[in-house]
């Protein structure tokens, strides 16, 4: 009998579009995206955020516009970023077209929101003046009136029928260059409606769970929406919608992506939640390394295990391993073999050096590789 391999994840097909120089969809990597909760029109700390936002890994930001002086500001928040920004459009369609023109990646909207043929004909004609892509975005609480009358309330096939006529609109234009989301609060409905649309076309797919919650709540939301549709094999890009700081939403995207082994940024903690078994104090220890582990990007993993019961195990199927010992006396291990001993004061510190020193020589062997 043939087995497929349980760790193996069969992404669905999808066409590629590109938002700046970030390619979604295909074989391209899932991408991470959040979106900043400032004042656009405050140039300075809308930047900043996005800064903070690009040191956590993210690869696209999205920006509300919701008036002129956020278009206005565009411009300079596009020239000082590092990765493509994302306008978000709401009805105005003079704001989608000042975006495009203020360098803008992508639009979000909802053709069917902007008025009438000729306005979005004028704003697929910005988008393709100035190489944007756009994202049509709906959203269960924004369902338009015709689909919440025959269906009654928000529904999968009201969501996945919305967006394909908004798909429609943007194909009679001959625009082909955006991608797709289908967005609610509640987890059925949303993965429904993106099972549905999946099905139904071959547009990249952008995954949230939107108005998820708090920092807590919101993650676990998300972790399990996203999750369910990414180990499915739907989704090109993803955002994880917090009542937090955006950067939060970045580590939260990465640490769902790399819990699937789809993405690879940074140091995997694996550790155990401590008994009376431990040696150590695994919970602080492990508080403390990823904090001080935070500024790493290189893709490794380190396990921490309190006792021998599992650590020699894990220790073995991880970068850096290190085992809770009797008389305060531990084992490290290095590639899964036994490489030393250590004592409780220099657990920390000792680790955060292997760690450096081991993403140093990974990134040293990259670069070597490249050169060739």
């Amino acid at each position: 009998m043939s087995v497929r391999p349980y760790r193996d994840i069969y992404r669905r097909k999808s066409r590629q579009i590109m938002v700046g120089d970030v390619p979604v969809g295909g074989d391209a990597p899932i991408s991470v995206q959040t979106m900043t909760n400032t004042l656009t029109p405050d140039i300075k700390a809308t930047s900043a955020q996005i800064r903070a936002c690009e040191e956590a890994g993210a690869d696209i930001v999205r920006v509300s516009c919701p008036d002129e002086a956020s278009t206005e500001a565009l411009g300079e928040i596009v020239r000082r970023a590092n990765v493509p920004i994302v306008a978000d459009i709401h009805f105005h369609y003079k704001r989608a077209i000042e975006a495009a023109e203020a360098g803008a990646a992508c639009l979000r909207i909802n053709p069917g929101n902007i008025g009438s043929a000729q306005r979005v004909k004028e704003v697929v004609k910005a988008a393709k003046d100035h190489g944007c892509s756009i994202r049509i975005g709906v959203n269960a609480g924004s369902l338009e009136k015709h689909l919440l009358e025959r269906y009654g309330e928000p529904v999968p096939e009201a969501m996945v029928e919305s967006a394909l006529e908004h798909a429609k609109i943007l194909e009679d234009n001959d625009f082909f260059e955006f991608k797709i989301s289908v967005k609610a609060s509640d987890v059925f409905l949303a993965v429904a409606a993106y099972h549905g649309l999946a099905e139904a076309c071959d547009y990249p797919l952008h995954l949230g769970v939107t108005e998820a919650g708090g920092l807590r709540s919101g993650t676990i939301k998300s972790s399990i929406g996203l999750g369910s549709l990414l180990w499915a094999g739907i989704g090109d890009t993803i955002r994880v919608s917090l009542s937090a700081d955006p950067v939060e939403e970045v580590k939260v995207g990465f640490d769902i992506l790399k819990s699937l082994g789809l993405r690879h940024r940074g140091v995997n903690v694996i550790s155990c939640p401590s008994c009376a078994r431990q040696q150590f104090d695994v919970i602080e220890t492990v508080k403390v390394l990823e904090q001080r582990l935070a500024h790493i990007t290189t893709p490794m993993t380190v396990s921490v295990i309190g006792c021998v019961v599992n650590g020699p195990g894990e220790a073995r199927e991880t970068d850096i391993g290190f085992t809770g010992g009797g008389k305060g006396t531990h084992q490290v291990y290095i590639a899964g073999l036994p490489s030393h001993r250590l004592q409780n004061e220099d657990i920390v510190d000792h680790l955060v050096g292997l760690v450096e020193k081991k993403a140093a020589e990974i990134d040293a062997d990259r670069a070597a590789q490249a050169a060739e």
